[in-house]
């Protein structure tokens, strides 16, 4: 079963694992720890006949050249040991390879498996059981894990879509155990079953950067920090520009039924037997239909306050009210 690279592989995933292939910890528990975590994920033990099962071999198949790189480098480097390297085509889709990695070395194997806490008795299928726990006793080593477990499993969201980050296994042990892991570091890694799979996923962007400054990948932590920010900052203006045009559509609805009213005290009984005040503002909310309460306020020959203004214009209409109802009483005696 394919469990590298579920879906389409964004961009952003594929750098995460870059990033990641390139760092080799100094430190020998860790190179064991991250090599653990990809054979458990994407490791076969594949046995073979004969008494000294000399034609087993431990073999490790990827789509991704970062895995493949990662895999050799940490053989190599904690453990001394030869492998066959082939590369080969996907029989349907031509444009994918298949790296394969091969140890056919019992000694080799057996070293190997001893030493990243992984059984020698492989589960059907040729997958490798769960590692022991005590392979990530140390928090060093649960980076190094799950900086393993990202390389063979993970899948990033393209975060300018949304903030998505999971794990795909086909076991749940497996599963469970990555997410206890993670949520050691205080991340709420959880878990769901999509069709046969157990995925382990993080969905809030803080929490994503958490778990990438985790696994130490700083430039993609970089990287995700400026989308969240230019994401924060669209949607700050957004709220500011709904919140205003909101705003606006008030004052506007509010300043033409304040018009409609004037101007129908206009066209019934005219201005002249308002008060001066009155008048004053009724005049100025027809030559300024635009203009807020406070900027009406400051029109004036003695300017007053946007409550002054609001209590004048309500009374305008108070007045225009009086006038229509005095008006359809007079058709109703008529």
């Amino acid at each position: 079963m394919k469990l590298e690279g579920t879906g389409v592989k964004m961009s952003f995933s594929k750098d995460v694992k870059e990033e990641l292939s390139q760092q080799i910890s100094s430190a020998r528990h860790c190179r064991i720890a991250e090599l653990s975590a990809i054979l458990s994920m994407i490791g076969r033990l594949v046995q073979g006949g004969g008494k000294h099962k000399s034609s087993n071999y431990l073999k490790l198949q990827t789509e991704s050249l970062d895995v493949a790189r990662k895999y050799f480098t940490l053989i190599r480097k904690t453990f001394n040991i030869n492998m066959e390297i082939s590369i080969r085509f996907h029989p349907k889709q031509k444009k994918t390879q298949f790296y394969n990695l091969i140890i056919k070395d019992i000694r080799g194997i057996n070293k190997i498996l001893q030493a990243t806490k992984l059984s020698n008795e492989s589960i059907p299928g040729g997958e490798l059981a769960r590692p022991d726990h005590i392979i990530v006793e140390r928090s060093c080593c649960k980076r190094a894990f799950i900086r393993g477990a990202f390389l063979a499993s993970g899948s990033m969201s393209n975060p300018k879509k949304a903030y998505h980050l999971e794990f795909v296994f086909a076991d749940e042990e497996k599963a469970a155990q990555l997410r206890d892991v993670i949520q050691a570091f205080n991340i709420d890694a959880k878990i769901i079953m999509r069709k046969k799979n157990y995925v382990v996923y993080i969905k809030e962007g803080s929490q994503i950067v958490d778990l990438l400054n985790v696994m130490e990948a700083h430039v993609a932590l970089m990287n995700l920090e400026n989308v969240r920010i230019l994401k924060e900052m669209r949607n700050s203006i957004n709220r500011q520009v709904n919140c205003e045009a909101a705003n606006i559509n008030k004052t506007v609805t509010a300043a033409s039924k304040q018009i409609e009213d004037i101007l129908y005290i206009r066209d019934t009984m005219g201005f002249h037997d308002l008060s001066e005040g009155l008048e004053e503002i009724a005049k100025l909310r027809i030559e300024h239909p635009e203009a807020s309460l406070k900027e009406l306020g400051a029109m004036l020959i003695s300017p007053i306050g946007k409550s002054g203004v609001n209590h004048r214009l309500r009374k305008l209409s108070m007045i225009a009210e009086q006038i229509r109802e005095h008006k359809e009483e007079n058709n109703h005696d008529h």
